[in-house]
């Protein structure tokens, strides 16, 4: 087509084979469309378009990505208000004409299996790195790997136990990601061989794996069912891990995670251990020291970890 539409918050342009989505970096443009900047769709990922009255004289021209083509939308697994929705063009009533020929003619590029669901993503992810600070710690991701580092204030003492986390992509089967506008809100990786309880209600269990588990037999490995006791989540709160960046970091993993999953094994090279700061293995043996003083510690949990600590050095 090779036209262009501008509307409120977002330009759409379109190609031979896709619609490139612009969004303004106003003021009144969501946060989490800024973020995105901009996104190609390609029409393989499409499963429908539809034309809606808005608010206030506005029309609302939507395409409706195919399940599972996009990765931001399946870490969002609904949770995403209409505000936020990166695959909405507001525009005013007085082109509604304009905006139907569009959608006819986005339409008539739809492919014979836009009504099934897509086997792999086909909208790109957010790219790494990025890194996104939680109530409890600061999480990073690097393209290869997850990093949870603790904080002082927000983490719990099952957490200081653990220690920070890394997590090779390679060894997860997902992620859960609930909104940091609702109660509760974390993000969660869900390492293989684990299991939790019932996902709840618009969490994405991850990689097309409807449990949480990768496939095949694998041994079961418990886990805390509150996300603030589990070192492989970090949980949300006020001005902590909001949506425009918690959940393209989400997304950004979730993508990683099923490209890994679909990539035959290679061997990985052997590299030295890299060796921690002396100054950060202090901080967190004194640290620690406070958990055995409050009681929080055993002797023997005390003793095990200070050892694994200075062994790093």
């Amino acid at each position: 087509m090779g036209d262009v539409l501008a509307g409120i918050h977002a330009t759409w342009e379109f190609d031979g084979d896709s619609v490139l989505i612009r969004y303004e970096r106003g003021i009144r443009t969501p946060r989490l469309l800024q973020s995105l900047r901009e996104r190609r769709v390609p029409h393989a990922a499409l499963s429908s378009v539809t034309l809606t009255p808005g608010k206030r004289g506005t029309v609302v021209l939507r395409a409706v990505p195919r399940p599972g083509a996009d990765p931001l939308l399946e870490a969002a697994a609904g949770q995403l208000k209409d505000g936020c929705d990166p695959y909405r063009l507001v525009l005013p009533a007085a082109r509604e004409t304009l905006a139907e020929y569009y959608a006819d003619e986005l339409r008539a590029c739809l492919g014979a299996d836009a009504g099934e669901p897509a086997d792999r993503f086909l909208v790109a992810a957010p790219e790494a790195p990025m890194q996104f600070k939680a109530y409890d710690g600061r999480a990073g991701f690097d393209g290869e790997r997850i990093s949870f580092r603790w904080s002082w204030t927000g983490a719990s003492s099952e957490k200081w136990k653990a220690g920070d986390q890394t997590f090779p992509v390679k060894d997860l089967c997902g992620v859960e990601w609930r909104s940091p506008e609702g109660l509760e809100g974390y993000l969660r990786l869900l390492p293989r061989g684990t299991e939790t309880g019932a996902p709840a209600s618009g969490v994405l269990a991850g990689a097309g794996l409807g449990t949480g588990t990768a496939t095949g037999v694998q041994p079961v490995i418990p886990r805390p069912a509150r996300a603030d006791q589990d070192p492989a989540a970090v949980i949300f709160g006020l001005g902590y891990g909001p949506v425009h960046e918690s959940l393209p970091f989400a997304a950004a993993v979730l993508e990683s995670v099923r490209r890994k999953q679909s990539a035959p094994p290679a061997a990985a090279p052997l590299t030295a251990a890299a060796r921690r700061d002396p100054a950060d293995i202090a901080e967190r043996i004194h640290h620690l020291g406070e958990l055995h003083r409050a009681g929080l510690v055993t002797d023997e949990e005390f003793s095990a970890k200070k050892a694994q600590l200075l062994a790093e050095l």
